[in-house]
């Protein structure tokens, strides 16, 4: 079972920011600064930590999640997708983009 894919504008986007800032991760937030919006910054910009992760790769980017979190919401398989407008917080975006993720398997009205 794949834990993490993405959409081809996500795939698009991560091509860009790789392009300017080399390897990239990923950081699923679970609250505070960024909602519940993966995080992306340059690789190693984010120290992990012993109950970090990681779900998978996409595009080259590892893409991580506190293991707590993780089991909380179930397990989760995650589409990484972008939105119109800014990120939030210090997450990297593309443009006039940003990073979310939906939950795999869930049909949206």
């Amino acid at each position: 079972m794949t834990r993490v894919s993405a959409t081809g504008e996500a795939l698009g986007a991560i091509e860009v920011l790789t392009r300017e800032h080399g390897r990239l991760m990923f950081f699923q937030s679970g609250g505070c600064c960024d909602g519940s919006s993966p995080i992306c910054l340059p690789e190693g910009e984010l120290p992990l930590s012993p109950y970090d992760l990681e779900l998978g790769e996409v595009a080259g980017a590892r893409f991580y999640i506190d293991e707590d979190l993780y089991e909380r919401w179930n397990r989760p398989s995650f589409v990484l997708d972008v939105s119109p407008g800014a990120p939030e917080g210090f997450s990297l975006g593309a443009g006039d983009t940003h990073f979310v993720t939906r939950e795999a398997n869930v049909t949206r009205a």
